[in-house]
């Protein structure tokens, strides 16, 4: 009779081979744009996502969210756009750590409309910016404050 002890040493032995022939599937990993987290302002955000034209305030883009925010842990806020060829949306919270809050790739096929919640430490500047497919980078902005901070306050 066999033991548990030994079925598991062949199992691992098993998966070993199956893993070394490249029969096991390989984790997927996210594609994690660090240069634009670590960014300390929007003109270095949008460079390091790809953005060639410097950020130009719109009124094509708009952002949503609560004048006063109770709690900095949650604040909904939304983007909306109604141009066409926009290849990519990013909100960004001005006093933050990581200026870069959300990036969001869109295609032509979906409507460039999305809504989320951030994290917001203090009161600040939220920056809904849209890049578009030409190089143009637009953006919004509207004064979050908050009651009380949601990044270690």
């Amino acid at each position: 009779m066999q033991t548990r002890r030994e079925m598991l040493a062949r199992s691992a032995k098993v998966a070993g081979l199956l893993a070394a022939a490249g029969f096991l599937p390989m984790s997927a990993l996210a594609a994690w744009p660090q240069a634009a987290f670590d960014a300390k302002n929007m003109a270095e955000a949008v460079k390091a996502l790809g953005g060639t034209g410097a950020p130009t305030e719109s009124k094509d883009v708009t952002i949503t969210g609560p004048d006063i925010a109770e709690n900095g842990a949650v604040v909904p806020v939304g983007v909306a756009t109604s141009l066409p060829g926009v290849k990519r949306l990013l909100l960004l919270v001005e006093k933050n750590p990581s200026v870069l809050a959300a990036v969001f790739d869109v295609t032509d096929s979906i409507e460039p409309n999305l809504n989320t919640r951030v994290k917001m430490g203090q009161s600040s500047n939220v920056f809904a910016v849209a890049m578009m497919n030409d190089g143009k980078v637009l953006y919004a902005s509207k004064e979050i404050k908050v009651t009380l901070g949601g990044c270690g306050g």
